[in-house]
């Protein structure tokens, strides 16, 4: 499949998405959008895949928010459509397999807003996130103003999304906003080996978690743990969960199959 705005690459049991914009330095636009969901759907039937990777193109952005020359055009029915930004990015939150950002550059505004979207976020040394949004008098309206606060607090987000600090990578981990880091150089291999311990997983396993992980956030502690002991019950009942088990106790790799 061929696009114009994004680069598919497939490796193994790994799909890298890779924003292909750098002459905007990967300003994401309507059509980069439809690119990203037109492929993940074509993701999500290949059992071959069980991670995505998100990235930018050259080292310099990893994405640097939306296209502010569509931007100019939208009007309120734009924002109360059912096929815009944060419904994508809903999409991506909600995507059955796992997902990590790769941050390689500047992850501003709805770029900042993709990497929250997803499970896992990794980031360069030289990356630098933000929600500068209310510089144009608009607010993060991607997930951003729900997102940030959950990942680092109400109190820091409010002062990074009222101010539009621009945040290093350092900050971004120091108060969760990434799980790690690593050089330009060695930025992919960092992220390639999260994605590998991820795969070495029972499939079914994988899924469940970021399920009940998602589900249960969004709700009370009791509906949290009733959804945790429904999932574990389908575990409980998988070939997987024998063969896992199993494979344990003979001290052998397990070979997962995700039923």
């Amino acid at each position: 499949m061929t696009f114009q705005h994004i680069l598919v690459e497939k490796e193994e049991q790994l799909a890298l998405i890779t924003i292909n914009r750098p002459e905007v330095r990967n300003a994401i636009n309507k059509e980069t959008l439809d690119e990203i969901v037109t492929s993940l759907e074509s993701i999500k039937n290949d059992d071959q895949i069980r991670c995505v990777i998100f990235t930018g193109q050259g080292e310099k952005s990893f994405a640097a928010g939306a296209d502010i020359s569509q931007l100019t055009k939208k009007t309120a029915s734009d924002a109360l459509t059912n096929n815009g930004m944060q419904q994508v990015y809903d999409y991506i939150e909600s995507y059955e397999k796992p997902t990590i950002a790769m941050v390689n550059g500047y992850a501003l505004g709805g770029g900042c807003e993709l990497a929250m979207a997803c499970d896992i976020r990794v980031a360069s040394t030289a990356a630098k996130f933000g929600l500068p949004e209310l510089n144009l008098s608009i607010i993060p309206g991607a997930g951003g103003t729900q997102r940030l606060s959950r990942l680092v607090g109400k109190g820091k987000a409010m002062e990074w999304i009222l101010t539009g600090k621009i945040i290093s990578s350092e900050e971004a981990m120091q108060f969760g906003l990434v799980s790690d880091t690593a050089s330009p150089q060695e930025l992919f291999e960092k992220t390639k080996s999260i994605a590998d311990q991820i795969l070495a997983k029972g499939p079914l396993a994988v899924k469940l978690a970021k399920l009940s992980v998602h589900s249960g956030y969004e709700t009370d502690m009791k509906t949290g743990l009733m959804i945790e002991k429904l999932s574990q019950a389908i575990l409980f009942n998988s070939d997987d969960k024998n063969e896992g088990t199993t494979a344990f106790l003979e001290k052998r790799k397990p070979e997962f199959k995700g039923v």
